[in-house]
C-alpha cells in the first residue's frame, strides 16, 4: 500500500490525526518505536474541552470512565477567589491517560487504510507530519526554529485519595511559588479520587519527590488549603519540566519532500489552565480537515495548504501562550502591587457573569 502521508510520533494527537485521515480514506503510515503499546503506568490526567470530547466520540475512541467537571474553583492568595458552574454542558472532562490510550490502541487496530512503521522501514510519501512532542528530532532536522523559555518549574503528578468528595469540582490553587490543581476522576463511587498536577520550583519538586507518601501527602494538605480534608498518595509520581515554546514555522520542504508540525512539536505552554492536549487534538482536526478537502489538482504537501493550517493553528496557540504566560507571570510576581491587582481582578471577573460566560465558551473549543 503507497503512502500518502507519514505521520511521525505516535503519541495522543499522532494517533488522533492518524485515525481522522483514515476515516477520510488517506493511506497513513504511522511511526514510532511501539506506536500501539498501551501504556498503563501513564498517571497523567487530561482536562478535555467540548470540542476536543466531540470529535474523540466521533473516532469511538472517547473513554466511558471520562468524569465530568460540573464546577472549577480557583483561588489566588485569601482575598483572591473565582468560581465557574457549568451550565448547558460540563464545563471539561478529566479523563485518564491509560483510559484514553487504551481506546486509541483499539481503534487503531481497525484502521485499514493505517500502516504502523518503525523508524528502519520508514516510508516516503507526499506529506511528513512531525508529531514528535517537544524534543522532535525530525523537527530540529527541518531546520525549524523552536523558540524556548524554561519557566524554572517542574510539573508533578499523581493520583490522590480525597477524605472529602471532589463533587465533580476542578480545584486550583495559584500563589507565588505554586499552582496546584485537582482534578475530579471517577475511579471511587465516592468521588474522593483526584488527579494531581502541581507545578513547583525545581528545587521544591526535588524535595516532594525525595519524600515519603505521608510527607508528601502533608505538604500537599497544606497547599490545598484542607479544601478536601485528610489526603493520601494513591500512585507514584510522574514529572516533566515546564517550558513555554513555538516553532517559528510549522510547515516547509526538506530533503524527503513537505513538511508540517502538530502538537507539542509544534507548541508548549503552561499546563494551569488545562489546555495544552485541547490545543494540539485542534491541530489535528484543523490539519486532517485541511488535506481531506484539498482540491484534486493539489497534493498533500502542497505549500499553500499547509499555510492555511499554519496560519489557522497559530493565531489559536498565541492566544493561549498569551493568556497562560500572563497568569503565570501574574501569580509568580513578588510585587505586592502586582499581587493586589491580580486579586482585584480575580473578585472583579467573579462577579462579572457575561465575561465568565465568554471565558467558558472560548474554554469549550467551540466556535
Amino acid at each position: 500500500m503507497k503512502t500518502e502521508i507519514c505521520i511521525r510520533g505516535a503519541g495522543v494527537v499522532g494517533q488522533v490525526l492518524t485515525l481522522l485521515l483514515a476515516r477520510a480514506r488517506i493511506r497513513v503510515s504511522l511511526q514510532a518505536a511501539k506506536p500501539t503499546a498501551a501504556k498503563s503506568s501513564d498517571i497523567r490526567s487530561f482536562a478535555l474541552n467540548a470540542a476536543s470530547r466531540q470529535m474523540l466520540i466521533d473516532l469511538r475512541v472517547w473513554p466511558q470512565e471520562a468524569t465530568p467537571v460540573q464546577h472549577m474553583k480557583v483561588w489566588g492568595d485569601q482575598s483572591g477567589h473565582i468560581a465557574f458552574d457549568a451550565q448547558a454542558e460540563p464545563l471539561a472532562w478529566i479523563v485518564d491517560a491509560a483510559a484514553l490510550q487504551e481506546r486509541l490502541t483499539q481503534a487503531m487496530s481497525f484502521a485499514s487504510e493505517v500502516s504502523v512503521v518503525n523508524e528502519a522501514s520508514a516510508q516516503e510519501a507526499a506529506l511528513t507530519v512531525i508529531c514528535e512532542g517537544r524534543v522532535s528530532q525530525t523537527r530540529e532536522a527541518t531546520g525549524a526554529a523552536f523558540e524556548q523559555f524554561a519557566y524554572e518549574q517542574t510539573a508533578i503528578a499523581a493520583h490522590i485519595k480525597c477524605d472529602m468528595s471532589h463533587e465533580n469540582t476542578a480545584w486550583q490553587w495559584m500563589d507565588e511559588s505554586q499552582v496546584c490543581a485537582l482534578l475530579p476522576r471517577g475511579e471511587s463511587q465516592a468521588g474522593n479520587s483526584a488527579a494531581l498536577v502541581w507545578s513547583v520550583s525545581r528545587e521544591r519538586a526535588a524535595s516532594l519527590q525525595s519524600m515519603n507518601e505521608e510527607e508528601f501527602a502533608d505538604a500537599l494538605q497544606e497547599a490545598t488549603r484542607n479544601q478536601l480534608g485528610e489526603l493520601q498518595l494513591a500512585s507514584e509520581c510522574a514529572s516533566w519540566p515546564l517550558v513555554l515554546a513555538q516553532a517559528q514555522q510549522w510547515c516547509g520542504q526538506a530533503d524527503w519532500g513537505a513538511w508540517v508540525l502538530a502538537g507539542d512539536a509544534a507548541h508548549a505552554v503552561h499546563p494551569l489552565a488545562g489546555q495544552g492536549l485541547n490545543l494540539g487534538l485542534g491541530d489535528a482536526a484543523e490539519l486532517a480537515s485541511v488535506l481531506a478537502d484539498k482540491p484534486y489538482f493539489r497534493s498533500y504537501g502542497d505549500m499553500k495548504l499547509l499555510r492555511a493550517y499554519e496560519r489557522a493553528r497559530k493565531a489559536d496557540a498565541a492566544m493561549l501562550r498569551l493568556a497562560t504566560d500572563g497568569l503565570q507571570r501574574s501569580f509568580s510576581h513578588p510585587d505586592a502591587r502586582v499581587q493586589s491587582l491580580r486579586n482585584w481582578g480575580m473578585k472583579s471577573l467573579d462577579a462579572a457573569s457575561p465575561l465568565k460566560s465568554w471565558l467558558m465558551r472560548q474554554a469549550s473549543g467551540v466556535r
